[in-house]
């Protein structure tokens, strides 16, 4: 919205600041920080005034989470509101894939309240079923898709790049779609799956963030693309905005749910997350690098997917318990632990991402 003061400018003043993406974005990342920081106590307070019992524990879950009944839910609303009211701000509205990454981050978001006010409201795990969240997650990507697809530069329409061979393009055609819809559903509960621990999704989905935002930004610059050898996406430079407000509102929740949390994040803020990265993925052709920064979301999420087909074959457990960070829990690792060497393998798989850029 404030990029329209560019029009006030004669292009040596103040108002020219607006044209810059770089300081837009970091515009919205104060914005959505200080969002956090205004919004976050208040809202946990009415989140615990409302929900009473908080969010309910799993009876099969780790015996340490008990502990923790009594925790309101619902505070990715935080993030999600830092996030849109940052984005709204800052980006240029009339750019079609800063609106096709909030579309996707609201519908997830809307799905997440949903399941979540349902569990409370009943106070049982149950939620919305399995499959209306799954049929309403494909609806969602496929919509994504045909709008990407819209807007890809003809020679990019559905066609998958690959990290390293840059001259290659593997046209996907009728897969293309199907692809879609795996990447953005695949991402949204991978991260959802992630939200199990006190900050184990939420640092890693910043870190995630802040890498796809660069590669938006690079993506969408003809000299940064020429000098990588990457392919040109018209427009995507203004997902760096969205990036930086991500980055942002995720700070701000944080400063209120610093280890032990207040309020949990999700399904609200994980799947909307989640949704939004994937989407992200989409729009820069980058999906196969996503699955590198991401790859701790993959492995949380392959982890339930190994559990469960070796189960069901054999009546055993690969892990002490799925999800992968439950089985270092009951290997007796220290929740901290857990969550900081997690960060920790985030960060490198997000250099790694980073460094596939350059490297033909």
């Amino acid at each position: 919205m404030l990029y329209w003061l560019t029009a006030l400018s004669d292009g040596g003043d103040f108002f020219n600041l607006f044209r810059y993406i770089t300081f837009r974005a970091g515009g919205a990342f104060m914005t959505a920080l200080v969002f956090g920081f205004l919004f976050g106590k208040p809202l946990i307070n009415v989140l615990r005034r409302k929900q009473g019992k908080g969010q309910p524990i799993r009876d099969d879950g780790p015996e340490g989470h008990f502990s923790k009944a009594g925790t309101p839910t619902m505070g990715g609303l935080l993030i999600v509101g830092a996030l849109l009211t940052a984005t709204l701000i800052w980006a240029r509205l009339d750019n079609p894939f800063v609106w096709l990454v909030l579309f996707v981050t609201m519908s997830f978001a809307l799905i997440g309240f949903a399941d979540e006010h349902a569990k409370v409201s009943k106070q049982n795990t149950a939620g919305v079923s399995g499959k209306v969240r799954l049929l309403l997650g494909i609806l969602i990507a496929v919509i994504a898709a045909i709008w990407a697809g819209a807007y890809h530069p003809v020679a990019l329409q559905n066609q998958l790049a690959l990290p390293v061979f840059k001259d290659t393009l593997i046209n996907l055609g009728y897969f293309y779609v199907p692809f879609v819809i795996c990447v953005i559903v695949g991402s949204a509960n991978a991260v959802n799956l992630t939200d199990g621990l006190d900050g184990l999704a939420i640092m890693p989905v910043m870190i995630a963030a802040g890498t796809l935002g660069v590669i938006a930004y690079a993506v969408g610059r003809v000299d940064f693309t020429e000098y990588l050898d990457v392919h040109y996406v018209p427009g995507t430079g203004e997902i760096l905005i969205f990036a930086a407000a991500l980055f942002g509102s995720g700070l701000g929740f944080l400063w209120s749910n610093a280890p032990p949390a207040a309020g949990f994040m999700g399904d609200t803020g994980s799947l909307a997350l989640g949704g939004a990265l994937g989407a992200i993925a989409v729009v820069t052709n980058h999906e196969l690098v996503w699955a590198i920064v991401g790859g701790l979301f993959v492995v949380e999420a392959l982890s339930v997917i190994i559990q469960v087909l070796y189960f069901k074959r054999t009546g055993k457990r690969v892990f002490l318990m799925a999800r992968i960070h439950h089985h270092y829990e009951k290997k007796g690792w220290a929740e901290p632990t857990i969550v900081i060497r997690f960060w920790i393998i985030a960060l490198i798989l997000a250099m790694i991402g980073l460094a596939t850029l350059k490297v033909r």
